[in-house]
């Protein structure tokens, strides 16, 4: 029987040492299992699960001495990352809590705070107070001791006391009817006027009533009278709660008589008045109709409001509208 011998194999050729090195040549090495791919610096293993050793080598243990080709190359730190391809961190201190410093400094600002508040208070109270100024006051203007009896002025009669006289019948300080005038129907059958009735007589009614409400009107006294074949004369007597309310109404009439779409001029002054006026209107024409004319007083007395008008189709002497407004006046004063 023939003996098949098994030719030896080659055994596999030692590494050879580097040159220079001094040291035995590296054992064979087994052929290590692919590496993992690259971890990210978010899959850096922790503290607490250090990296498995499976499929990594060992490192060569560093030489004894250091060739003197290697000496000139810098030694790597310690704790390098074992692979070059995974970046670390660098180390630094701690974070700081800063919670509790801010609490801190709000508890010294508040602290601050009402220890300087203390002391102020503290300060002011320890000083003597300062004397305030003497009051200055006038001599009063009535005297300090009552007027004997004997000095003691009358009494205002009816006739000169004016609040006296308009708080009576108001009716009865209207300017009469003169003989041969009828009573107009514009007029109010008993003398009297409510404000609703009153405010009708104006462009815009419903201001005007919310106007006399505001300035407290009282009552409105009115009479109306026709002479002729087509003059219509009215007065109206318009009492107010307080005299600033009949200045205001007075006032808010005389402001647009001046325009152009009203009397157009500055009237003239009603004497003794203090700031009533009358005015005379153009002639209103109208295709197919009579012309127009009209003639105004406005003027107050003490907290009643006078309006008068006369309205015909001849025209209106001047005479005749401030004739006519003085003898109002006269009733009134």
């Amino acid at each position: 029987m023939e003996l098949h011998k098994t030719q030896p194999q080659p055994a596999a050729p030692e590494a050879e040492a580097p040159a220079g090195t001094g040291l035995p040549p590296a054992e064979p090495a087994e052929p290590a299992e692919p590496e993992p791919a690259p971890a990210t610096p978010d899959a850096l293993a922790g503290p607490e699960d250090p990296p498995s050793s499976e499929g990594a080598r060992e490192p060569a243990a560093a030489p004894a001495e250091a060739p003197a080709e290697a000496s000139d190359k810098a030694p790597e730190p310690a704790g390098a990352p074992a692979s070059p391809d995974v970046p670390v961190p660098p180390p630094g201190p701690a974070p700081r809590r800063r919670g509790r410093t801010a609490v801190l400094l709000a508890v010294a600002a508040v602290i601050g705070i009402s220890g300087g508040t203390a002391v102020g208070y503290k300060v002011q109270a320890d000083r003597p107070p300062t004397p305030l100024p003497a009051l200055n006051q006038p001599g009063l203007a009535y005297p300090a001791k009552p007027l004997p009896a004997s000095a003691v002025p009358d009494p205002l009669s009816a006739a000169e006391d004016r609040g006296v006289r308009t708080d009576g019948d108001l009716r009865k300080l209207l300017v009469p009817r003169p003989k041969g005038a009828r009573a107009s129907e514009a007029g109010a059958r008993d003398g009297w006027v409510d404000t609703a009735t009153y405010a009708q007589y104006f462009e815009g009614p419903a201001g005007m009533f919310a106007r006399l409400t505001e300035s407290d009107l009282r009552r409105v006294a009115r009479v109306a009278w026709s002479q002729g074949e087509h003059k219509d004369v009215d007065v109206s007597l318009v009492q107010f709660r307080s005299g600033e309310g009949a200045i205001q109404h007075a006032e808010g009439q005389l402001a647009y008589l001046p325009d152009p779409e009203h009397a157009g001029n500055d009237g003239a002054p009603l004497k003794g008045s203090g700031n009533g006026r009358y005015y005379l209107f153009p002639a209103e024409r109208e295709a197919g109709y009579l012309p127009l004319y009209r003639a105004r007083a406005v003027f107050q007395r003490g907290d009643v409001m006078v309006d008068i008008n006369i309205f015909d189709t001849k025209r209106i002497g001047r005479n005749e509208i401030r004739s006519l407004a003085e003898r109002q006046l006269e009733r009134l004063s």
